[in-house]
């Protein structure tokens, strides 16, 4: 690996396009996969209104999110009787099953004790006893958006999971982390009861951000793992464990409760996804379905149908940790380069990376980087900056507010692999069959160009081209 750059961090005054998220959002996004929850960020109104402006744009969903208001004299004093005051209203006019403070720059700068504010609560408001509270240190000038949700998974299981003296053998934990959408936890739900097994994920991002049309307005999550369910953790058999950041949530749930966990650092690729299908048949004793069966053989089919399109190609990536080892383990799958590897936050992820250059970072370096690539994977934030430099754009991760569907892609297990495969690989054949038709004088409707079009697959590269 003597090949590899490492830069610590961009040597740069000021982040001129970021691409970090604060550490609340993450968590706000791990309350939210909470069967009615309502998150409550412990800061100023601010605070909460950008946070909630971007997942409403991603998820297209009405989204709750509260706030404690937190002005200049109580951020100085001490916050304790706005957050007070802020939960007993929550419970009194929404009545949710569980309130997930997350902290903000406002709050951990003056320095909150959150543990001893959760104990002064309870001793204050016995009444509210059968509400579950969920406090985390969530500083958004540390960290980033994986950091945040982490530390909530860690404060549910810490505060909720009771151990267990039975096991249900059939009973599986899934604590997914942030860079699976939706749909992703969706899929991993019909992988594991296809083997006759019972999933519990921590979030469930598939039951509440999934989109859902209620009959009546709510004031808290709709839909999500229950409570309930959280304190049945400690019955499982085993507990599946996706992506570095949880690491640590795993360890607190193993500590807790002794149910053995997998560590899976991506399950997006054909290998990865045949090492999740042998723990499922190993822990139920059946073979894999027929179903599953079909998906690899089209799996593997399209993965020989496309490499010749991947072989050689240079792609720079820039995407939360996690998500960042995914995809950049994939293109390495498929015989690409990948020549920048751009994460927000540092990692002991990125240690294990496969690009030429690794770099802790914003989109202006991506942009300084993939000048000569063939195609940049990241955010809708990164439009801007790949339609300057003539590269097209492939959208992941989040925020991605320019398309339909964000929370609904599918990019784990064979099917989404496949499907991730295919769009990636559309992306460079329409790019080839662009230059084809510009090199004959034609554009791709076949009509002279003039030299008017400049081959970025009709908008890949983050222009208005149609």
């Amino acid at each position: 690996m003597s090949h590899i750059q490492r830069f610590p961090s961009a040597a740069k005054a000021a982040s001129t396009n970021p691409l970090k998220m604060s550490q609340p959002l993450g968590a706000a996004l791990a309350y939210l996969g909470v069967d009615r929850c309502l998150p409550l960020f412990h800061g100023s109104q601010g605070c909460t209104a950008f946070g909630l402006v971007l997942l409403v744009r991603h998820f297209r969903e009405a989204i709750p999110l509260q706030t404690t208001a937190m002005d200049q004299v109580a951020t100085i004093l001490g916050g304790y009787d706005n957050l007070e005051q802020a939960i007993r209203t929550i419970v009194e006019r929404n009545n949710p099953a569980m309130i997930g403070v997350a902290t903000t720059g406002v709050t951990e700068t003056k320095g909150e004790d959150m543990g001893g504010q959760y104990t002064l609560f309870r001793q204050r408001n016995p009444d509210m006893a059968d509400t579950a509270l969920v406090f985390a240190n969530t500083p958004d000038f540390a960290g980033g958006f994986e950091d945040g949700f982490a530390a909530a998974v860690t404060a549910i299981v810490e505060r909720l999971v009771e151990p267990s003296p039975v096991r249900i053998p059939t009973q599986v934990n899934v604590l997914a982390g942030c860079h699976l959408s939706p749909g992703d936890v969706e899929e991993l739900r019909d992988i594991i009861e296809g083997f006759g097994l019972s999933p519990i994920f921590l979030p469930d991002l598939s039951l509440s951000m999934a989109g859902r049309q209620p009959s009546d307005f709510t004031a808290t999550s709709l839909g999500g793992v229950t409570v309930d369910q959280i304190r049945a953790m400690g019955a499982s058999a085993i507990t599946i464990v996706v992506g570095e950041h949880m690491r640590v949530a795993g360890n607190a749930l193993e500590l807790k409760t002794d149910v053995p966990s997998h560590f899976f650092n991506r399950l997006t690729g054909l290998e990865a996804t045949d090492k999740l299908v042998r723990l499922l048949t190993e822990l139920s004793g059946k073979p894999a379905p027929a179903r599953l069966r079909r998906q690899r053989e089209s799996l593997v089919d399209a993965m020989l149908d496309g490499h010749f399109f991947y072989s050689r190609k240079r792609i720079a990536v820039a995407l939360e940790p996690d998500l960042l080892y995914a995809v950049t383990g994939f293109l390495a799958d498929m015989g690409a380069e990948v020549i920048a590897a751009v994460s927000p936050t540092q990692s002991p992820v990125l240690e294990r990376l496969k690009a030429a250059t690794i770099m802790v970072g914003d989109h202006s370096d991506v942009e300084t980087l993939a000048r000569d690539a063939d195609l940049i994977v990241s955010n809708s934030h990164g439009r801007q900056g790949a339609a300057r430099i003539g590269v097209p754009l492939h959208r992941m991760g989040l925020p991605l507010f320019d398309r339909l569907g964000a929370g609904l892609r599918v990019q784990v297990g064979y099917r989404g692999t496949r499907e991730l495969l295919c769009e990636i690989g559309n992306l460079f054949l329409s790019r080839e069959m662009d230059h084809e038709s510009h090199a004959h004088g034609q554009d791709r409707h076949g009509h002279d160009n003039h030299g008017e079009s400049h081959g970025c697959g009709g908008g890949s590269c983050g222009c208005n081209a149609v």
